[in-house]
């Protein structure tokens, strides 16, 4: 009767899955927490241009730099975290849900439009801007069912296209030294 040797490859293939794992986590939870930082310094910055909803958007930076330099995994895994933990330390529920709104629509646009290679990370940053505020804008429609909400839109529109240039602009400097 022969012998069996033990398979190894098996739990070669589940350690390689665990150090995977933990890589993940400890990378995702790392620019979380930068994230978190930016959100904080953002809520604590007495920027106001007049006009309800406006943010610069800074933690976004985070998620752009996550997106290019890790995939949409790593991306969306830190806007949840981030959101989620902003949204009960400074935003409130409310918050939280327009922003987890927004994030939803503009990491979906941002996957896709970073796969054509057709843009540049200015681009599909200030594309997400707009699509941040468009996700925003529906969940605000559903939650009051009106309509007239969008009439907002091209306050959002522009707001969105400088704030994603700004998140953009700074990204790709980021990115540029971390390489």
């Amino acid at each position: 009767m022969m012998q069996s040797h033990p398979d190894t490859s098996g739990s070669r293939r589940a350690n390689h899955a665990k150090t995977l794992s933990a890589s993940f986590v400890a990378r995702v939870g790392l620019m979380a927490a930068l994230a978190l930082i930016f959100s904080y310094v953002e809520a604590i910055i007495p920027y106001n241009p007049g006009i309800p909803g406006i943010k610069l958007g800074i933690a976004n930076v985070v998620t752009v730099i996550a997106l290019y330099k890790f995939g949409a995994k790593d991306a969306c895994a830190v806007s949840v975290i981030r959101i989620v933990i902003a949204g009960l330390l400074f935003n409130g529920l409310f918050g939280m849900i327009y922003s987890l709104a927004g994030a939803c629509v503009s990491l979906i646009g941002m996957i896709l439009l970073k796969k054509t290679d057709l843009f540049s990370v200015v681009g599909v940053s200030m594309a997400a801007g707009v699509l941040h505020n468009f996700g925003q804008l529906l969940v605000a429609a559903a939650l009051v069912e009106e309509l007239r909400i969008f009439f907002y839109f091209p306050v959002l529109l522009f707001s969105g296209i400088v704030a994603g240039i700004f998140v953009g602009i700074v990204s790709t400097l980021v990115l540029r030294t971390l390489k």
